[in-house]
């Protein structure tokens, strides 16, 4: 899982108070029915909190939900195939209450007001039903995950991605809806329950974008159902904010400029070292286990300017280095 903040200054960050959830509950949709955008066809949105969710629905061949999100209050994880689109494996949203989203291939989510260009701490994430019993069971288009033998080594896979200005940000979380690669099978699992996934590492977005992937492909693609569910958006409602570069910044890094070998000094005694290039690509990922002086071998880089980052529980910071 790469959790990565690349960054073009000195920096260190700090959250701020000041959040807002999107439970979806202001929708005020009766149990057990589910808004796929059927009335407002050809492209809509829908809004709770500060997220705004983006919803396509095809008038083609009768009508289906080809892209975005749905809203739900199904309570049905039993019932498998694709009649039962639209319900999660935990058959309520998040704490017990009524109304989540359903997400497909390539979901997307804006924020807006206070939120936009901040910070998203995070949601809870579940499989949908139909994903979860197909993984499970099998189907006509699906493996049951872990083969005959329950050896094989599957996964069903969400990665989420940040956007800011147009660009999207280096970093990634992933999260693991179904994980059969385990040497053990009893530590085989698929995620039936609410469980938080942290997105503050991507740092400041204005829009996510989820894409899923599976060890199931054939011919014509991903055969596992490409649907999950998420709930309970919790939005910071503020940029990271910046603390000017002073003598109680946290790295230094010397000499600098550096022709080979850079030092660089952290209070940190476990974290990770990033450094990234000027387009953001990253070029070295290495473990921090101690405290005082760290020498890297550099002599591989080309010159020019980078990012070195430090990423830890109690510190993110970075400074500017150049390769001679």
């Amino acid at each position: 899982m790469r959790k990565i903040l690349s960054l073009v200054a000195l920096l260190s960050f700090q959250f701020v108070d000041g959040q807002t959830v999107a439970n979806f509950e202001n929708f005020n949709l009766p149990v057990d029915t589910f808004w796929n955008g059927s009335s407002q066809p050809l492209g809509t949105t829908f809004t709770s909190g500060n997220v705004i969710m983006e919803n396509y629905f095809d008038t083609a061949f009768g009508g289906y939900w080809t892209q975005g999100w749905a809203y739900s209050t199904m309570n049905d994880s039993s019932t498998s195939g694709f009649g039962n689109l639209y319900a999660a494996k935990a058959l309520t949203g998040y704490n017990n209450s009524m109304t989540y989203v359903v997400g497909q291939q390539n979901a997307k989510v804006m924020l807006s007001g206070n939120a936009t260009g901040g910070v998203v701490n995070g949601c809870y994430i579940t499989n949908a039903t139909y994903p979860a019993n197909s993984m499970r069971d099998g189907d006509m288009f699906a493996k049951k995950f872990g083969g005959v033998s329950g050896n094989d080594p599957d996964f069903f896979k969400l990665t989420i991605r940040g956007w800011f200005g147009g660009q999207v940000i280096t970093d990634s979380v992933e999260f693991y809806l179904a994980d059969y690669r385990f040497t053990n099978n009893a530590q085989d699992y698929i995620v039936t329950d609410w469980q938080w996934v942290d997105l503050s590492t991507l740092g400041n977005v204005d829009s996510l974008w989820f894409t899923l992937s599976s060890s199931d492909v054939g011919a014509f693609g991903i055969n596992t159902p490409l649907f999950f569910c998420a709930d309970n958006f919790i939005t910071a409602d503020s940029p990271l904010s910046i603390i000017e570069n002073n003598s109680d910044n946290t790295i230094a890094a010397y000499p600098n400029p550096f022709d080979h070998q850079l030092t660089i000094e952290t209070h940190t005694a476990n974290g990770t070292v990033i450094l990234t290039d000027i387009s953001g690509r990253v070029v070295l990922t290495q473990m921090i286990n101690k405290q005082g002086p760290v020498k890297l071998d550099l002599s591989y880089l080309s010159s020019g300017v980078y990012t070195l980052s430090v990423i830890s529980t109690s510190e993110h910071s970075a400074i500017k280095i150049v390769k001679r």
